[in-house]
């Protein structure tokens, strides 16, 4: 059944092409599809399943396609894909249309979530630097995402000036939504390299 899956996601990746460049991994015993890390489909036992939003509700429903189901500790679980049947596969166009409209929802989706999400519950973040971060303009994940960890510190130390290069750090992992600690060895050094450089500038 894997090679049934692996051709299955070849061949998704084939004719789903133009929604740009398709990620996989594995999810809920089967493959989600993915594109910039938004999840639009799954594959699961051979078979592609399309995210179920309201321009795809409307095809599926009206064609009584059968929904994935995810089998977990003996109970199964209707999830919100509907299989893609071969009569879609055969019209390629109508298939990349329903997908993108799938991408789209899922898309909008996540950008709500983020939106709702506080910033203390991003990792490395305490509900003081919280506050500090209200204080300077940044409510929100979605605006720390758009300043960027460099830029927000620098905003940050205009209120608090003895911030040093593990702040910088701590959002910068937040913002990959990672421990600090955990950021690649690379990106660590550069940061901590641009943070003591910012600093010195100041000190003269």
């Amino acid at each position: 059944m894997k090679n049934k899956s692996y051709a299955r996601i070849h061949q998704s990746k084939e004719y789903l092409s133009p929604l740009g460049e398709i990620g996989c991994r594995s999810l809920f015993g089967g493959y989600s599809l993915t594109v910039e890390n938004v999840v639009f489909a799954m594959v699961s036992e051979g078979e592609l399943y399309l995210r179920a939003c309201e321009q795809t509700e409307v095809y599926f429903v009206k064609r009584a396609s059968p929904p994935l189901l995810y089998n977990k500790r003996g109970r199964t679980i209707e999830l919100n894909y509907y299989r893609v049947d071969e009569g879609l596969w055969s019209d390629r166009e109508k298939l990349v249309q329903l997908s993108m409209d799938a991408l789209f929802s899922a898309r909008r989706q996540k950008s709500r979530q983020r939106a709702q999400q506080r910033l203390k519950d991003l990792p490395n973040l305490t509900h003081s630097l919280e506050m500090m971060l209200w204080e300077v303009g940044i409510a929100d994940v979605r605006t720390l995402h758009a300043y960027g960890a460099k830029r927000s510190w620098i905003k940050l130390r205009g209120i608090k000036k003895g911030l040093g290069v593990q702040v910088l750090l701590a959002l910068a992992g937040a913002i990959c939504g990672i421990h600090e600690a955990a950021l690649p060895a690379a990106t660590r050094q550069e940061l901590v390299e641009w943070g003591h450089h910012y600093e010195k500038r100041q000190r003269r």
